[in-house]
């Protein structure tokens, strides 16, 4: 609510941009991913998971292995309550991460209440987690993964978060605060990000699979070694690190990787223009 009592929603900026603006255009494109996608039975309860967020016809066949995966517990009666998005912005960073507010968010499969309970506490007693709106308004890391939300798991809530840099200290306060909330509901933490781009598809191939092994190993101290501006083995590398760091919290001991594809494989005009590496990762815990 603002001063004036009236509820605030926020509109999603990526319909007609990174996926489709009709909500049966929308409906009928993510079914076709959840439907073409296989998932076998994983033994665990999903903790967390990295999910890539480019455009759908691009990135949104991979997506479709999360959100099957996240489907198929569901219907096993193991949904989450509450879904955190953990994305970044790619218009620069700023310090520390910053929370969606307001109550709900649109999309064209319609609205989604934001969980202001748990994003309160997340930001308590944590300076470096804060609410604040700009960062989100045009952005699409985090919200392209909204619309598979509200698909497979129409009675979560959501919690939209922007991470601005890569600080220990905003990494450590964000974990924490993640372990914190899920002592209270069934929580589900998705990192979105892409992996590396480069023009060189056989660089991208390579690199993507040697930084896949390591995210199987769970060893986020190697890939933030390997990380850097000028390679971006993934884009949204503190939003991964913050999933791999509370899934091990949760008694994660690997990753197990479902699906990956680059844009060169099914767009083979992109190679030695622009490739982008798409992987769908999930951290099981134990238990349902």
């Amino acid at each position: 609510m603002n001063a004036n009592n009236s509820r605030i929603v926020r509109e999603a900026y990526g319909a007609g941009r990174w996926f489709p603006a009709g909500k049966n255009e929308l409906q009928k494109i993510i079914n076709g991913f959840l439907d073409k996608a296989e998932v076998g039975g994983l033994q665990g309860r999903i903790a967390g998971a990295i999910a890539p967020h480019a455009g759908y016809v691009y990135s949104g066949p991979i997506a479709g292995y999360i959100f099957k995966a996240v489907k198929q517990q569901a219907e096993e009666g193991h949904a989450p309550e509450t879904v955190v998005i953990l994305g970044f912005s790619h218009r620069g960073g700023f310090p520390g991460v910053a929370l969606m507010d307001g109550d709900a968010i649109a999309t064209p499969l319609g609205e989604t209440a934001l969980d202001r309970e748990a994003a309160r506490v997340l930001a308590s007693n944590r300076h470096a987690i804060r609410f604040d709106y700009e960062p989100h308004g045009g952005e699409h890391s985090a919200e392209n993964q909204i619309p598979f939300v509200q698909a497979v798991l129409p009675k979560a809530k959501l919690v939209v978060a922007l991470m601005g840099d890569h600080s220990p200290q905003s990494i450590n306060q964000l974990v924490e605060g993640l372990t914190e909330l899920a002592k209270t509901r069934k929580i589900l933490v998705v990192a979105s990000s892409d992996m590396l781009h480069d023009p060189d598809y056989d660089l991208v191939t390579r690199t993507d699979k040697a930084t896949l092994k390591l995210v199987e190993a769970m060893d986020d101290k190697k890939l933030l070694q390997e990380w850097n501006y000028d390679h971006q083995i993934f884009c949204g590398m503190a939003p991964v690190v913050v999933a791999m760091r509370f899934a091990a919290g949760q008694k994660c001991a690997q990753g197990t990787v479902l699906k990956y594809e680059n844009s060169g494989d099914k767009h083979p005009e992109s190679r030695g223009q622009w490739v982008v590496g798409y992987g769908a990762v999930v951290f099981l815990a134990p238990g349902k």
